[in-house]
């Protein structure tokens, strides 16, 4: 029992790390404080599922258009200094959100503009913060780091929606828009307490000319990458869409209220969280487990969508929350130790285009099946594309082994 907690809990013995996971806990909360508000804010300006799915893909749109580009920033410059930057920026938007809000001259427009911006501070900050765990605890740590950074980042989610919805239900939206520009705080503090001498620095790429069509061959050429980053995209594009289908299914499918979303998004969480523990004390990441994840999470986002009431929905969706913490620490993993330390930024940038960077295509999809049919339908889709994503890596591994068995034999 005890070395189970020691292998579970092993990259916190990280200074660097450990610092970077309280000022994470507390910052990720706040932000998911805003997503929910930013999420009702626009439902009660519009009451339009597509206008939310569009103001969502507002905000991804950046990293779809310019994500690689941040791939290679992460590259040529110290990641740390690059995160001092980004959080920055992030508190800032947040604050004007919030101060728009409270003044009551807050527009439809001026929610797109401030989504457009969070959107190009994240091409940068996705990338350089996901390679930086790299740098904090070393390879041999890293799939442990990886799955509990994504186990916080859940707890955030079970956290962040939950005083979300009570803030919503009782001093209005413009609380969580405040509280999300002083959790940037406990970041830039983490950022700076940390020893820069022990950190895993990799090689700074100078600036040449073709680096980025290098990172593209680079990722391409190289089996596991590929599929994993095709998985991802599928997934990313329509199964990852909860912003957008969650506050839907609350209010048209279960005729429920801002408590009702924030409710699915924490019973989510903390199936992640559950799920995070147990990958964190496990050190599988053969191919084959995550084609088995992405399989059982696409069956379990179908069932969610068949459940008759709200108490049989969060029961699902917890199995939802496991599956899903399990697929993205695994599929990361794979990348950051896959990958050349020289070339992690550019490849950690197309995992970020994959995840998040689809969602202007997949949003508006989803808001739009989910108007003019069923929210239901809409988990359908993303529920179905998780089997076909899992279906077609199974292909793509299964002919990578089929070729690698062919040339040894020759």
């Amino acid at each position: 029992m005890e070395l189970t907690l020691k292998r579970t809990f092993g990259s916190l013995k990280v200074r660097n790390f450990r610092l970077f996971v309280i000022g994470q806990a507390i910052s990720l909360s706040g932000t998911w404080m805003q997503t929910i508000g930013l999420s009702w804010l626009v439902l009660e300006i519009t009451h339009s599922g597509t206008q939310l799915g569009l103001v969502i893909a507002v905000q991804f749109l950046p990293i779809l258009l310019f994500g690689v580009w941040g791939g290679l920033v992460a590259d040529r410059f110290d990641k740390r200094h690059v995160l001092y930057f980004t959080q920055s920026i992030f508190g800032i938007l947040a604050l004007i959100l919030g101060l728009l809000v409270l003044s009551g001259g807050i527009q439809l427009w001026m929610v797109y503009v401030i989504a457009l911006a969070l959107g190009l501070v994240n091409v940068i900050d996705m990338p350089s913060r996901q390679a930086f765990v790299m740098e904090m605890v070393g390879p041999q740590l890293i799939k442990n780091a990886v799955t509990l950074n994504s186990t916080m980042t859940n707890m955030a989610r079970l956290i962040g929606p939950t005083i979300a919805g009570i803030l919503i239900a009782t001093s209005g939206v413009t609380v969580c828009f405040i509280a999300n520009a002083l959790s940037y705080i406990a970041v830039l503090i983490a950022l700076h307490m940390m020893i820069d001498r022990e950190l895993f620095k990799a090689p700074i790429v100078k600036k040449v000319s073709g680096q980025l069509r290098a990172g593209l061959v680079y990722a391409w050429s190289v089996p596991k990458l590929k599929a994993t980053l095709i998985m991802m995209l599928i997934i990313g594009t329509f199964a990852y869409e909860f912003p957008v289908i969650f506050p839907l299914f609350a209010t048209i499918t279960l005729h429920g209220n801002a408590g009702t979303y924030s409710a699915m998004m924490a019973a989510m969480g903390a199936g992640a969280i559950i799920g995070g523990l147990y990958t964190a004390g496990h050190s599988d990441t053969s191919e084959n487990l995550l084609i088995i994840i992405a399989l059982l999470f696409g069956i379990s986002i179908i069932i969610t969508a068949l459940m008759p009431n709200f108490i049989s929905v969060l029961v699902v969706l917890t199995i939802v929350g496991v599956l899903s913490v399990l697929f993205i620490a695994l599929g990361n993993t794979t990348l950051q130790l896959t990958s050349r330390p020289e070339m992690r930024g550019r490849v950690m940038s197309l995992w970020a285009v994959a995840f998040a960077g689809t969602t202007p295509i997949g949003g508006p999809i989803i808001g739009y099946i989910s108007d003019h049919s069923n929210p239901r339908i809409g988990l359908l889709v993303g529920g179905g594309s998780a089997i076909i994503a899992a279906i077609l890596g199974y292909f793509i591994y299964k002919k990578t082994n089929a070729k690698f068995i062919l040339k040894e034999n020759h």
